[in-house]
Order: C-alpha cells, then structure tokens, then sequence
C-alpha cells in the first residue's frame, strides 16, 4: 500500500495545550527535556508521528511526522525553526484564553512561511459551559483574510479524549487535499537535533525536502562544507533504506562529531545536509519583502515600520542570524506593504530561489516581516542596477515559473552552464530541462556546446567578433585574420561563462569563417600588402623574379623593418618560399624546381646534389637547402649521397656508392 508523508507543525500561544493535544492524538509526549517537564512548558522542538488512513479504501495511508513548537515569546526563534519546512499547520487555541499575542504572531509566522493548509483545534472545549460555538465564531473572525481563514475548527478536550476522532478526521481531509511533496532531485534536509549515542556516533534530526537520500550515500554539510556517509536513516523510529521529502528522518553520519568545544566545527542546529553538486552558501540575499496587512491599526512593536538599513534577525530553515536590510525602492517598510530587498547575513547561508524566510528584530521580541528569496546568490555590486531590478521584478511577478527564472538569469548574467542552471531553485531538474527544450525551440534562448546564451546577448556577442575580425582584415590585410588570443581580449567582459569563448569559435567555423593557425578570419579573405608596404613587397617581388635560382639573401631582400615586413607578407600568403634561413626562392620558381627535380628522378630513380643542380639549373648554394627541404616535405627521400623519389621506404635495398666520373658530378651531402 502506498504512503504519502507530510509534516505537520502546531502554533499557538504558550500553555494553549498544543503538547497535550498531541500526546493525545499520538501517544508520544513531544515535552522530551526534564526541564520541560519540569516547567509545564514546551522550550524546545518535540516530535511525533500520527498514521492516518488513506482519503478512500485501499489508497494507502497518511503519515504525517509532527513538529511541536513552544508557544512562549521568549522561544520563538525555536518555534520558526520547527515549522519552516512543514506542508500542514495544526494551530491550537485554548477556549480558557481565546486569541493571544503569540496566536497572532504565530498566525503570521505561517503566512510568511507560505503555510497555506491546516486545521484549528479549539482546546480545553471543557473548560466551556457556555459552548464552544461562541468562541469558534471568534476564532473564525481572527482567521480572516490568512490562508487559514477556511480551515476546520474542531473543538477538543485532550484530558477528556473529546473531539480526537473529529479532529483526526478533519486531518486526514486536509492532508488528502494535500499535494504530496515533490521529489525535486535536489535533497536538503534542515537539521534541528543532534546528539551522539554509544556505539552508533552521531545522529542529526529534521525534515527532509526537495529529493531522497539513501543509505551510504555521501553528504555535505552547507555551512560547514564538512562531508560523510550515511551509514544509516530512520523515520518514524524505523529504519529505512531511502528517506523521501515529508518525511521526519534521522541520519547517522559516523564522520562528523557534534558541535562541542572540543569540535568547534561540529554539527550543529542550523545546518542543512545536502548533496554537494548543488551550489554553495552565499552571504547576500535579494528578496520579495511583506509586512503583514494583519499589522494595521496594531500597536505593537511588530508594527512599526520596518526601515532601510535595520539590522534584523534572519530566519530559514532551522536556524537564524544576524543580516541588515536594504530596501530598493523604499525608505521603510509599513504594514500591508510588499518591497523589493536585499539582505547581507553575517555568515553564509545555503538557500534557494523560492524558499522563504522570516524577519524578526535584532532583539528577537517581535516578527516584522517574512521574504521569498528570489535570488540566492546575489552580487552586492548589482543591487541598484537597473537590470537587478528588472531581474528582481519579473521574479516576484511570477515567483512559480521556470521559464521566467531561467529567462531573467540569461537576460542578465548572458549565459550558463546547462548543467547548473537554476541549480539553486525550487525546480526540480527535469522541469528545467523541459523548460530549456522548449525555450530553445520558441528561440528564446540559444544552445552552444553545453552552455545557454540570451539571443539579443549571442547575437551581440558574434557580431562583435564579426566587427573585430572584419576590422582586423581592413587594418592589417598582409594577415590572415585576427589572432585567437587578441579575440579573447576583446571579448574578455563577455566571456565570463567559462566554454564561451570555445562554443563562439566553433560556431564562427561553421558559419563563414575559418582559422588558420592561430588566426580566424572571412572564408575567402586574400591577402594583401598594406599601401605602406606595397613599394618594398613590389621591390622583392622584382628581385626575385629577376634572379629566380640564384636569389639574393634574406639580408639583401629586407634590409629594414618596413622590407622585412613585406617579405614576411610574400611567406605567410605563399608568394615566396623559404629555402633555408637565409635563403627565399618565389612560388613560381619553387614549383618549377620541384617539377624538374621529380622528373629528373622519374628518369634516373636516383641522382646526387650536383645532379639535381644541373637537371634545376641552380646555384649550389641554392640546391643544398632546396634538397633538405624537398627531403622533410617527402618529395625526395636521401639515401647517402644520393636523392630517390620520396615514395620509396627505408627497407629498400640500399643504392651502391656513386661512380667517380667527373662528368656526372661528385655528389654534395
């Protein structure tokens, strides 16, 4: 049979009977600490698990892993820690007390949480002789306009076992109404527990979201960047080979010690055990900020307005620290209002784009305001730019859209990886990639050897290598195009996504261009000398044509900068050949040598230096070099004293000594 789990948190005011109602309701005491029990009062975070049946026969069942949170003003910090990742809200009003300060506050805490289900058990229904449909009236009342405004009141008596089975059911109706929780592939698991138990080593506690971790599985801890194995997990007291998101679930990561003097970088309440391909920590923050419209008209601490630059109290997850608020188009913050904000924590924090948090002051006596992150890795140097803004903006709008995340980081990053776009978001990997295929194929977005490009930005991008190249051909036409590593310098404030520069040039290559060596340039793109070249290259060009096999050196064809220039030209464009390194022949006369040099040996198979000198009708001086260099290009290959064609292989027969006639020349080496 199958099972869907969810968690389940409990709110209200301080010794309205949440922990007696769940006890009831399960049989645990979540009040674990004898100096709870000690105080009647919940300090600390309590657990449970509640198995309810399936919304209809044989459709599995309901398991909900129970958070009990303290309700008392001084432990609030606490409370935001239990509940900031549950799926159900149990919220407890006690029928002796009525709504209270921290039902209010606790109220609040759940809508900036983005707490959207839940029920509201009216406890002590006992203590009522009156009737409860007063007081459920009331509370109904309290509830408008939150999103528990339509939620079941069941009334209940924990010590009288009143009301149990209604508020079961009115649990089990909500939880199967209910979106199970998603597997994103992308595991965090918020600790809120660690201790250490003889024989086994440490155990680290809390709600797992966003993907499965299984047994033997390695782990990294975000802060901390401490890794482990899971040698073993549990839920619900039971042991488990894969935990699943909604489940409370208990890991043994043998590695790592508790936080503890001894291990100041210990495991602790606040870290997040993830996986880690997921991205890093970061110090920034830019947000969606609210104040709570419930504040107007209070007068309370929580209502004042929330200023420009306030040092506050950040919560997420299952820790808090220290950050200051910026505001971007505000110089405060008023009940009922919602602004843009960037928050600089006091140490880094591993979130992602779609989580949310809760804002309290720097004193932790009062909840000002709750945020949606919509950037989790935000560059203080952008924040009052006008992209971050359009950045910002169009993620608030529509803050449950792939395709808009993935389009604001393009439009204002240019590029990314495939593989790690929207890492650090709330959209599970096959949505993202379902998101790019259908990007790609509309045109708004550009794919290129692994990486995403913004069209307006890769047009750009080509366009301004297109104009440098061009330009370079239009400046300097002796060269073949522009050199790769003079490209990167150009580009170099484009090409921040490491792969860019590769996957442009492979695009350039399949589109119009082609390189040489360590140059691109136009396909097509000839040669030519430079007007202030043109006199010294048709100086060199005229001198070797007048002496075609007795060539003057190199010395003698470029004896300043702007010949030396030219002759450089006449090489690199194939106009001339280097014989040598003192020695230059032009193309024509090359090609002729070599032609009489293969036909010569098509007749004779073999031949000295002196030979191919009379058969190419040359200097010696020209003829030693010519020989070496027809030996490396393979035209002829040197056996001896002796040239043959270069298609014959050295395990041929070896050619006797050369005669001694001096009519047939004494061969050169």
């Amino acid at each position: 049979m199958s099972q869907r789990h969810y968690i389940l948190a409990t709110a209200g005011h301080v010794d309205h009977g949440k922990s007696a109602l769940v006890k009831a309701l399960t049989g645990t005491d979540p009040d674990r600490l004898p100096e709870e029990q000690a105080r009647g009062i919940t300090i600390d975070l309590g657990f449970a698990h509640l198995e309810l049946p399936g919304p209809e026969p044989d459709a599995g069942t309901l398991r909900l892993g129970i958070v009990d949170v303290p309700g008392h003003e001084d432990f609030v910090k606490n409370m935001v820690a239990g509940v900031g990742s549950v799926d159900l809200a149990l919220l407890v009003v006690a029928a002796d007390d009525g709504w209270m300060p921290q039902t209010e506050e606790h109220l609040q805490i759940l809508a900036y949480l983005g707490v959207r289900r839940g029920v509201v058990a009216l406890t002590k229904s006992d203590l009522t002789p009156g009737g409860t449909a007063p007081l459920i009236d009331a509370i109904r009342a309290e509830l408008a306009g939150s999103p528990l405004a339509d939620a079941p009141i069941v009334a209940t008596s924990a010590h009288r076992g009143e009301g149990l089975d209604e508020l079961r059911a009115a649990l089990r109706s909500v939880a199967a109404a209910a979106p199970p929780p998603v597997d994103l592939g992308k595991p965090r698991l918020a600790v809120d527990r660690v201790f250490s138990l003889p024989g086994i080593g440490t155990v680290a506690t809390g709600t797992l979201t966003g993907g499965s971790l299984e047994k033997g599985q390695t782990v990294v801890l975000r802060p901390g960047e401490r890794t482990s194995r899971i040698r073993s997990l549990q839920s619900d007291h039971q042991e488990v080979a894969r935990a699943q998101p909604g489940m409370r679930t208990a890991l043994n990561l043998p590695e790592i010690e508790p936080l503890s003097e001894l291990d100041p970088d210990g495991l602790a309440r606040g870290q997040v055990v993830t996986l880690g391909t997921l991205g890093e920590p970061h110090d920034t923050l830019d947000v969606w900020l609210e104040k709570s419209a419930r504040l107007q008209g209070r007068d309370t601490p929580a209502a004042r307005p929330l200023k420009d630059g306030a040092v506050v109290r950040i919560h997420h997850g299952s820790t808090n620290g220290p950050g200051r608020v910026r505001l971007r188009d505000a110089t405060e913050l008023k009940p009922g209002q919602r602004v843009l904000a960037e928050i600089r924590l006091g140490q880094p924090v591993f979130l992602f784009a779609g989580d949310r948090l809760v804002v309290r002051d720097a004193a932790e006596q009062a909840t000002l305001a709750g945020g949606l992150v919509l950037d989790p890795d935000a560059d203080r140097r952008l924040w009052r730019s006008e992209e971050q803004g359009s950045f910002l903006q169009a993620r608030a709008r529509r803050p449950e859209d792939p395709g808009t995340f993935l389009a604001t980081e393009l439009a204002r990053n240019g590029a990314t990886r495939r593989e790690r776009v929207l890492l650090k978001t709330r959209f599970s990997f096959d949505e993202v990639e379902a998101t790019v295929a259908r990007m790609v194929e509309a045109g708004e977005l550009i794919a290129r050897a692994g990486l995403l490009f913004a069209p307006q930005w890769w047009e750009a991008l080509r366009r301004s290598a297109t104009e440098a190249i061009q330009f370079e051909h239009h400046a300097h036409p002796e060269r073949p195009g522009l050199s790769l590593a003079q490209m990167r310098v150009v580009l170099k404030p484009a090409l921040g996504c490491p792969g860019t520069f590769e996957a442009l040039l492979t695009d350039l290559l399949a589109s119009g261009f082609e390189r040489s060596g360590t140059f691109i340039g136009r396909t097509g793109h000839r040669l030519a000398l430079p007007p202030h070249l043109e006199a010294a290259g048709k100086r060199i060009r005229a001198a070797l044509m007048a002496r075609p096999f007795d060539p003057p050196s190199r010395k003698e064809l470029a004896p300043d900068r702007t010949s030396f220039e030219a002759l450089r030209f006449l090489l690199n464009s194939g106009e001339a050949v280097a014989v040598g390194p003192d020695l230059v022949v032009s193309i024509g006369a090359y090609n002729r040598a070599v032609r009489k040099v293969r036909k010569h040996l098509e007749q004779n198979s073999r031949a000295s230096v002196s030979d191919l000198r009379q058969a190419v009708g040359c200097t010696r001086r020209l003829m030693v070099p010519l020989c070496e260099k027809l030996d490396q290009e393979g035209v002829t290959r040197r056996e001896g004293d002796w040239r043959v064609p270069g298609a014959r292989t050295a395990s041929d027969t070896p050619p006797a000594a050369p005669p001694d006639a001096p009519d047939q020349g004494t061969p050169v080496p």
